[in-house]
């Protein structure tokens, strides 16, 4: 049984992750059900283990974290939907690869409700768009922008941290970092796109893909 939670209002960074902890603790010693946590932040950057120092271009801007998740640095902030999944990976197969990627079909079957196509690029984390709405780069292919980011971390063989789908966050927040350490490309949101689409409406579709995902 997978446990819905979602938390209105913002949440602050460290108390995410104390409970992202308790969370994935009791799945392991079998007194929790697995949860998918739904909530915002207000605005700070976090570290992945990957994370390099350069890539913090203005480290005054917001709270920095370091996270124990994969990846480098990320922005969050309010009108991003973070969605942190603690889910027995042990009991699921215990295939990381095949759970990362899971997560990543996640994020673009949600995005493919709002009629959105999310790819996935070799050398390059998280979910991305194809700008056909921009002019192309001089080498002659067409701009991408990354849409979702994806960091988790696995304990025990039960995952917590997870994913973040840009909603209608600010995205110049996101000039305070080099994203996941990529300089070439840039981020969007569904409203960026062009899309009058709710936090509410993605959470149902989060919760509706999540069934197709997971549960096949």
């Amino acid at each position: 049984m997978v446990e819905w939670i979602t938390s209105t209002g913002l949440t602050p960074y460290p108390d995410a992750v104390t409970e992202m902890e308790k969370r994935a603790a009791g799945i392991a010693d079998g007194t929790m059900d697995e949860a998918i946590w739904l909530v915002e932040h207000p605005p700070l950057y976090t570290a992945g283990t990957s994370a390099k120092s350069a890539d913090l271009v203005d480290p005054d801007r917001f709270p920095v974290f370091e996270s124990k998740r994969g990846g480098q640095y990320t922005y969050h902030g309010p009108g991003q939907r973070v969605a942190y999944a603690m889910l027995d990976v042990g009991a699921r197969g215990r295939d990381v690869r095949k759970f990362v990627q899971q997560l990543e079909n996640w994020v673009i079957g949600t995005l493919a409700d709002f009629n959105v196509k999310g790819v996935q690029r070799d050398g390059r984390v998280g979910v991305w768009v194809v700008r056909d709405d921009k002019p192309l780069y001089p080498d002659g292919t067409p701009q991408e922008d990354k849409i979702a980011a994806i960091g988790v971390r696995l304990r025990k063989w039960v995952s917590f941290h997870g994913i973040s789908i840009n909603v209608e966050p600010a995205l110049e927040h996101y000039s305070g970092i080099i994203p996941c350490g990529i300089q070439k490309y840039g981020v969007t949101s569904l409203v960026d796109l062009g899309l009058p689409v709710t936090m509410q409406d993605v959470d149902i579709a989060l919760r509706s893909n999540f069934t197709k995902v997971f549960d096949t």
